[in-house]
């Protein structure tokens, strides 16, 4: 019989490559609790202040523009 060989297989060592690759991703810096807290403080409140100061006729066109991009030119 054959002696096996103890170095690794090249399919090995592309394996343990993308293993290191993939955990050095995985791994992310942790976030700033109180800029998450500013940004959600803002975030929270865009969206209706802009529906408040809106115009119906403005919120008409952009509703238009949203069902154009949505479904296409019809007409």
């Amino acid at each position: 019989m054959p002696k096996r060989s103890s170095k690794p297989d090249v399919n090995q060592i592309a394996a343990s490559i993308i293993d290191q690759v993939t955990q050095a991703a995985e791994e992310t810096p942790a976030k700033n609790p109180a800029a998450v807290a500013l940004g959600r403080m803002g975030g929270l409140k865009g969206g209706r202040a802009r529906a408040e100061s809106l115009t119906p006729a403005k919120r008409a066109k952009i509703a238009r523009k949203a069902a154009k991009a949505r479904w296409g030119n019809s007409s």
